[in-house]
């Protein structure tokens, strides 16, 4: 391994934080749903929160980056990242457990900006997408280990292990789901300190010595001088073209590409990924298989997403960006499709059996072998025979012994979006993003358009619970759907393939559509 790639992989890490942070969230909720007797919209806000200080930390983390350097940035990111595992895994309320995952918000804000950055800043240029494609991959990981992570820290509450009951493992599950991420935040700490720091950054402050050093560090050898004073010259060029007016997004050569930027961004959240993502064992247990089984298959959504984002990343260059978004649109609608198609046809008969106190179960009696053709219909009936702090409790328990659903018909759906998302919407948006817009527009357009998928995603996850309780289960995915097949036909007709053109010539042709 190359002295820069060591040097990615060490900052990659942030990625696996990130995705980590955002996941792992998704074995907690039906415990502090439980816990702390939650309703739907403040079950959404323990989710959410994260994403909604993600997209403050964002837009400060450049600017900041700019002014102190960019590891300090991501070292802060680190301490976060820890804090937070740390004060959720103690937090004594709700208030404490929401103000917690908002302080990690913010780590994972910076983390998903300046990661990257670093990492191609200090890479050379014919190694740089491979190795900036580390942080994405890393993402990934890091989401495939949170589901990994609570489902074996499940199986240990449930073992009757000695070491289970000392360290309290069965008494405060969640706690430690969240809890294990200060471990990784630390390590990541650590390399974070024995990193130098980015050499473009050197040259803003005037540190050639520096610079060379670290180019020297990061493999350039006798090249490093000549390569400082290349990202000297760029940034000369790029004072000039500084000031951009955000009015310019609007004008007549851009507008479509704007357009088409934003439709991008705004279907990559409305189709439901951060639903799946952050309530995957929450929509398995819907289907009646029990926690264990549905934290089970949780663990092979992040599987799936790994092991069709690395599919993407093999062949996005070859077989185009169109090709593969408008597939994976086409996709995603028939699983969501399939999905709710499952559920519509689910009914909902309560038998004796459900792992519930005899209060509730003496309270629904009355609805023993009578059928519901609807989950709604159903939680209507219970809510009339139970007081919202025991439907709270219970409501997951009493679904699953009464739901009669075809599980494999869930399962395919999900897993299915999950693999045409993670070859499509997932890396495609942010490679169309970096190729659509003229070079002196880039990075503004980038951040308006990650701003409004940011904001997309954090009314998703805050309604997910909401839907489903006023929407119900068919109706919430086919809205999904629907959202997948506008999609589809809006960009069949405006998105232009990227494929094989400079980013000159790109913008040549795009702004004279």
């Amino acid at each position: 391994m190359s002295p820069a790639a060591r040097i990615a992989v060490a900052v990659a890490l942030g990625g696996f934080l990130m995705g980590f942070d955002a996941s792992v969230i998704s074995g907690v909720v039906g415990f502090v749903e439980t816990e702390y007797a939650l309703d739907a919209f403040a079950l959404g806000w323990v989710v959410a929160s994260l994403t909604l200080t993600a997209a403050v930390a964002m837009l400060a983390a450049g600017p900041l980056s700019d002014r102190y350097g960019r590891l300090p940035v991501l070292r802060v990111a680190a301490v976060l990242f820890a804090l937070s595992a740390v004060f959720s895994a103690f937090a004594p309320d709700y208030l404490t457990l929401v103000l917690a995952r908002m302080l990690g918000g913010l780590g994972v804000g910076a983390a998903l900006i300046i990661a990257p950055v670093y990492i191609a800043e200090i890479a050379p240029a014919s190694d740089r997408g491979r190795l900036v494609s580390f942080n994405q991959l890393n993402i990934v990981v890091g989401i495939s280990a949170a589901f990994f992570s609570n489902y074996l820290l499940l199986q240990w509450a449930g073992s009757g292990g000695e070491l289970a009951a000392t360290l309290r493992v069965d008494a405060h599950t969640w706690r430690w789901m969240l809890g294990v991420e200060a471990l990784p935040a630390m390590l990541y700490l650590f390399a974070l300190s024995r990193l130098p720091e980015s050499p473009r950054w050197l040259l803003m402050r005037e540190r050639e010595a520096d610079a060379v050093a670290t180019l020297e560090r990061a493999g350039f050898g006798a090249s490093a001088r000549g390569e400082a004073e290349r990202i000297r010259a760029s940034l000369t060029k790029d004072e000039d073209t500084a000031a951009v007016p955000f009015l310019d997004l609007l004008s007549p050569a851009v507008r479509t590409i704007m357009i088409v930027a934003l439709i991008v961004a705004l279907v990559q959240q409305v189709t439901g990924i951060n639903a799946v993502f952050f309530y995957a064992p929450m929509i398995f247990e819907q289907s009646g298989i029990g926690t264990d089984a549905a934290f089970l298959q949780a663990v092979l959504v992040g599987v799936v997403n790994l092991v069709f984002t690395v599919f993407a990343m093999l062949v996005i260059d070859r077989l185009g960006r169109r090709p593969l978004l408008l597939t994976g649109l086409a996709g995603i609608a028939a699983c969501m499709m399939l999905l709710s198609g499952a559920f519509a046809d689910a009914r909902y008969t309560l038998s004796s059996g459900a792992d519930v106190p005899e209060a509730v179960t003496a309270a629904v009696a009355d609805l023993e072998s009578v059928t519901f053709e609807s989950d709604l219909a159903f939680r209507e009936a219970l809510a009339e025979r139970l007081s919202p702090e025991l439907l709270s409790t219970h409501e997951a328990a009493l679904l699953q012994a009464a739901v009669s659903i075809d599980a494999t018909r869930v399962l395919i759906g999900i897993l299915g979006f999950v693999a045409c998302f993670a070859f499509s919407l997932g890396p495609v948006m942010w490679v169309l993003l970096s190729e659509l817009f003229p070079n002196r527009l880039r990075g503004v357009a980038i951040s308006v358009v990650g701003l409004v998928n940011s904001a997309a995603s954090f009314v998703v996850q805050l309604v997910f619970p909401v839907e489903l309780a006023v929407l119900g289960n068919a109706m919430t995915f086919a809205v999904y759907g629907g959202f997948a097949l506008l999609g589809l036909v809006l960009l069949w007709r405006l998105l232009p393939e990227t494929k094989g053109q400079t980013l000159e010539a790109l913008e040549a042709g795009l702004t004279e559509r």
